[in-house]
């Protein structure tokens, strides 16, 4: 049934609460693992003038997410799972969405980061746009602690 899980990575340990799951499930379906991570900052969009600058931090984002997102690869293939990554630039659900419809993935598994109050208000929630937008499965882990 469960062929392509995608699961989005952001490099905190919060994200990562969703892999025992994700590979729990990929282990009884056989299914391959698509670890997701998007470059993304929405502060550069409005902070910075001058694209000079704004593009130095999406390019040190975009190494730190390779390294990241190369060593969880490394990791889970060591395990014996099948895995592939993607590094993506963009907002952040709409990449997720757009990168799931793109690869015809059959679910994501995602945690959130349990934002209340005015911290969800203002940042807004991932998780909550991509389970109201998905036309997949979306398994989400409330993060612990």
């Amino acid at each position: 049934m469960y062929r392509k899980i995608l699961v989005p990575l952001d490099g905190s340990k919060t994200a990562e609460g969703v892999l025992p799951h994700a590979k729990a499930l990929a282990y009884s379906e056989g299914a391959q693992l698509i670890l997701l991570t998007v470059a993304a900052n929405p502060a550069l969009d409005y902070a910075f003038s001058d694209p000079g600058i704004a593009q130095k931090s999406e390019e040190e984002q975009k190494t730190r997410s390779k390294t990241y997102i190369s060593q969880v690869e490394a990791d889970l293939k060591a395990a014996g799972f099948k895995v592939s990554t993607l590094l993506r630039v963009g907002a952040v659900a709409d990449t997720i969405l757009q990168t799931a419809e793109e690869l015809q993935a059959d679910a994501i598994a995602m945690s959130t980061h349990g934002r209340t109050g005015p911290a969800r208000w203002l940042l807004g929630s991932v998780a909550e746009k991509v389970v109201r937008s998905s036309k997949i499965p979306v398994l989400l882990i409330r993060a612990q602690g």
